[in-house]
């Protein structure tokens, strides 16, 4: 693999939404698999994963199957995202005016924010609960701040010192989840450990597709950590070290939550679960787990920051920030933040991943419209000057076909959802199973690339950015 191009990078982190130049490049590809690896090992997922057998009531065998269905077919994607970094040298969400346009792209930026904010919220309440957990006489509140005051520092910081972390974070996580299995499975406190619960298809497919939307998920920002490697590493080597390390860690946590409730009696809390099912270990279990809340809840603020940075520069077009812009605004989003978790009710964590749940919908055909664009159209080629002109460069403002295909997209969708807002007939058919997400990708991918190439308009412009340099 292709490692390195400076070795004395700074520690904190001096570009934000701006091409990162060939000096600045630095990294190892193997960076990519610690990254994702370690930061997947979280009481988040953990969560997630308990869902098939609490939720849906598959039993061992078949909600491990489902876990690492939806992994593997959802890490895909996900690494196809991460493997454009190195050869664009620009966060993912700038990137989506090649496909959208300067305007057009707006709105998935603004979704992709918010989405960033409420995992950073409902993070920070896991953190303050976790650390209550640990330390009884720490309030939650006070909890909730250390855990903001934690991830911020790391986001302020930024890309080296999130890559530094996870490095460290893949070895201690690594091993912590590795004794946990071992201690669960060797003190097993039920008799039905291997026969609760049985297959049923409507919840082997919602399990399917939670972890297939977990990884889904990152798409919107996986790219931004690795834009800092050099440009000519293999788009193989990118795309295969973010998908083991996803897929690998991701899988890991999942099925910890479903081996930790079946270990136990029915009915618990997961994470009441994990403290009881690991025993002598529980206390270490969940210091290394608040410790991971913390450091992956940097990767929320910072894709969170760069969201917003990229909204005010649509307008502001000359305006390329610094690292001190970005501070300030890291500050700012992290006070709001805790001011609304502090005072926030009981069922906040609730609330937030019920509007994440929605806003994954309007994912699944930007993910298909992303890559369709960048690997079978634009095969890696763009011009970055364009992609910062207030009026779109050779791209312009909108993109009617990628727009069109977008609404489309969501639209298809509607009678496969199943979100707190609404269930669409073919979920409520299927007794809850949501294959929205399926739905999206297979229509917006083709109907994409269909648009996109019976466009005269638009293919006169992609002549153009073929012939223009990757600056």
């Amino acid at each position: 693999m292709v490692t390195t191009a400076a070795t004395s990078a700074p520690l904190i982190e001096k570009h934000t939404i701006g091409y990162v130049p060939p000096q600045d490049r630095h990294g190892k590809t193997r960076d990519l698999f610690t990254l994702w690896f370690g930061g997947n090992i979280a009481p988040l997922p953990i969560v997630t994963g308990a869902l098939g057998v609490q939720m849906f009531h598959l039993n061992l065998v078949w909600g491990i199957v489902a876990i690492l269905v939806g992994h593997l077919v959802g890490g895909v994607l996900m690494a196809l995202h991460s493997a454009q970094g190195p050869q664009m040298g620009i966060p993912q969400m700038i990137q989506s005016r090649a496909q959208f346009g300067s305007l057009g792209a707006l709105l998935v930026v603004l979704i992709a924010g918010v989405m960033y904010i409420g995992f950073f919220a409902s993070n920070i309440v896991l953190a303050g609960k976790s650390l209550h957990g640990v330390v009884d006489s720490v309030p939650v509140p006070v909890g909730i701040v250390i855990g903001a005051l934690g991830s911020g520092i790391i986001g302020i910081i930024g890309y080296r010192f999130i890559h530094v972390l996870n490095r460290i974070g893949t070895w201690v996580l690594g091993i912590g989840i590795v004794l946990g299995f071992g201690y669960i499975l060797t003190h097993v406190q039920t008799d039905d450990f291997l026969t609760r619960g049985g297959f049923n298809i409507s919840g082997w497919l919602a399990t399917v597709s939670l972890a297939a939307l977990w990884q889904i998920a990152f798409a919107p920002y996986v790219s931004d950590y690795s834009r800092y490697l050099p440009a000519n590493v293999p788009v193989a080597a990118t795309f295969w070290t973010t998908y083991l390390g996803t897929v690998l860690g991701s899988s890991l946590s999942f099925v910890f939550g479903a081996v930790a409730v079946l270990a136990t009696p029915v009915g618990m809390d997961t994470m009441d679960a994990v403290k009881l099912a690991t025993g002598s270990i529980g206390p270490l279990m969940l210091v290394l787990f608040l410790l991971s809340v913390i450091s992956h809840n940097a990767l929320n603020l910072y894709g969170a920051v760069l969201s917003l940075i990229t909204l005010v520069q649509t307008f502001a077009y000359r305006w390329i920030p610094t690292a001190k812009s970005r501070a300030v605004l890291s500050v700012i989003v992290l006070a709001a933040c805790c001011f609304a978790a502090v005072g926030a009710s009981a069922d906040f964590i609730g609330h937030f991943v019920d509007m994440v749940l929605v806003l994954l919908v309007v994912l699944a055909p930007w993910t298909a419209i992303n890559l369709i664009d960048f690997y079978a159209i634009h095969k890696g080629k763009y011009d970055i000057d364009s992609i910062f002109h207030v009026d779109g460069g050779i791209y312009g403002r909108y993109n009617p076909q990628a727009l069109l295909a977008y609404a489309i997209g969501i639209v298809v969708q509607i009678p496969f959802m199943n979100t707190p807002l609404y269930v669409g007939p073919i979920s409520e058919h299927i007794n809850g199973a949501d294959l929205s997400w399926l739905v999206g990708l297979l229509i917006t991918s083709p109907l994409y690339w269909w648009l996109a190439n019976r466009d005269s308009a638009y293919k006169r412009r992609l002549a153009g950015g073929k012939l223009a340099a990757n600056v």
